[in-house]
């Protein structure tokens, strides 16, 4: 059973010079006094005077779980991909809105609110997970109520840099108006010097290039960070944060659904192509290069005829050029990195897969398939890839979340990965990671019958 953690919100937002909580509370209530935001001399920053902010009003929220703001739906974003880059390595992101909520404590009433999970890559190893609490205000304006933090080194648990709660902490923060228009400033987070960010609106009804086509509505603002840096961010109705980009760093949302689903199951080339993927990862491992060549051939094939259909750019390119490095490790008769790559092309094509499939199904395949990357590594002795891969299959169930009949053998396999982890024991990690298939392909089993 997950466990629900209750967090305290002052009824008012605190304002810079303002105490948060009701001086009158009494001694015998169940409500701590809730910390005020740090005042705007306090803060170093670069930032703009009270009177252009629009996030000064104190929210009600009387069913804050219905999020209908069409610049951040996070109550109908069932699951989203965002791709990129970051110092040049290749950056990933999956969120997924949980089936729980988080309960806030707003002391004179408790109103539930949506949790959704953040977990972002980079280069294929874990580097950040953040657990989201978001709410929607009578106005329409949609409230960050704060964030668990886990950072990763290594695959590891480096620290929770960034975790705060609201009242706990500071304030909640607005995230996203319910109408914003150009000028608008605002703070999605604001308890300085945990976190901060402020956000002013730089241009209102823009049309974006999303994966399925044009998007009209969108929104483009200008963030202020804790450090000092500033970015440009994109939000667009039916996707929430679209495009982030500083620098060389850039992040796009490549997928979300229900948005970008489409009726039906997967196309028969679609499933070509995730089906070669796994003979080809079985045909490396055996060193059968003639085998693991013809079933690229049929890959690309199958491939080049769903392409012709339209696909979503950005998961057109990350299909592209997994083909190519499996093509490349299959050449070079490297068993390693074409199973590798063979699990990168699986990856691209469930994502696809995602537009035809409910995300529970998706993210079966997932675990199927981190349990195959994990097996890898152990035969390499990857220590790294080995902690990333067992951190990534954690996540990954932590969000299913199924029936207690459902998960008794694949959560029992995760907890002997991490304990195979824990003593360096990478055999017994290996025998988890067989067996956490072993309990996939089971749960497909019944789920087929």
């Amino acid at each position: 059973m997950r466990p629900i953690v209750t967090v305290m919100l002052c009824t008012a937002v605190a304002i810079a010079a303002v105490a948060g909580c009701d001086s009158s509370t009494t001694p015998e209530a169940d409500v701590a006094a809730c910390k005020q935001a740090t005042p705007d001399n306090q803060i170093p920053l670069p930032i703009f005077p009270g009177s252009d902010r629009v996030d000064l009003d104190a929210p009600s929220f009387s069913n804050p779980a219905s999020v209908t703001n069409p610049l951040f739906p996070i109550a109908q974003l069932h699951s989203a991909i965002l791709l990129g880059t970051v110092d040049g390595l290749p950056f990933r992101t999956e969120t997924t809105l949980l089936n729980y909520v988080e309960t806030i404590n707003l002391g004179d009433e408790e109103i539930d609110v949506l949790v959704s999970q953040y977990m972002a890559l980079i280069d294929g190893r874990i580097e950040e997970v953040a657990l989201d609490w978001y709410g929607q205000a009578g106005d329409g304006s949609v409230w960050y109520f704060g964030e668990d933090v886990f950072n990763y080194e290594n695959g590891l648990l480096a620290d929770t840099d960034g975790t705060w709660v609201t009242c706990e902490d500071g304030p909640a923060a607005m995230i996203m108006p319910d109408n914003p228009q150009v000028g608008d400033v605002y703070r999605p987070e604001n308890a300085y010097p945990i976190v901060f960010e402020e956000v002013v609106v730089k241009a209102v009804g823009q049309t974006v290039n999303g994966p399925s086509g044009p998007v009209s509505g969108a929104i483009v603002v200008e963030e202020l960070h804790m450090d000092g840096t500033k970015e440009d961010k994109t939000f667009a109705p039916g996707y929430g944060e679209f495009f982030t980009g500083s620098g060389g760093d850039v992040e796009a949302i490549a997928l979300a659904v229900p948005t970008d689903a489409l009726a039906g199951p997967p196309p028969n080339s679609l499933v070509t192509v995730l089906d070669g993927a796994y003979s080809v990862f079985d045909a490396a491992h055996a060193q059968d290069w003639s085998a693991a060549t013809a079933t690229l051939s049929s890959m690309n094939t199958a491939w080049n005829s769903y392409q012709a259909g339209g696909v979503p750019p950005m998961l057109e390119t990350q299909m592209d050029d997994a083909l190519v490095a499996l093509g490349a490790a299959i050449t070079a008769a490297d068993p390693t990195a074409a199973r590798h790559a063979a699990l990168d092309v699986a990856i691209a094509a469930s994502d696809f897969e995602l537009r035809y499939r409910p995300r529970v199904e998706i993210d079966y395949i997932r675990l199927d398939l981190w349990a195959r990357r994990l097996q890898v590594d152990t035969e390499a002795n990857d220590v790294a890839g080995i902690a990333s891969d067992v951190t990534i299959l954690e996540w990954v169930w932590d969000r299913l979340a199924p029936p207690a009949e459902e998960s008794a053998a694949i959560g029992a396999a995760i907890a002997r990965a991490r304990a195979g982890v824990a003593r360096t024991d990478h055999v017994a990690v290996r025998r988890a990671a067989v067996d956490i298939r072993r309990g996939v392909d089971t749960r497909a089993e019944g789920v087929n019958e």
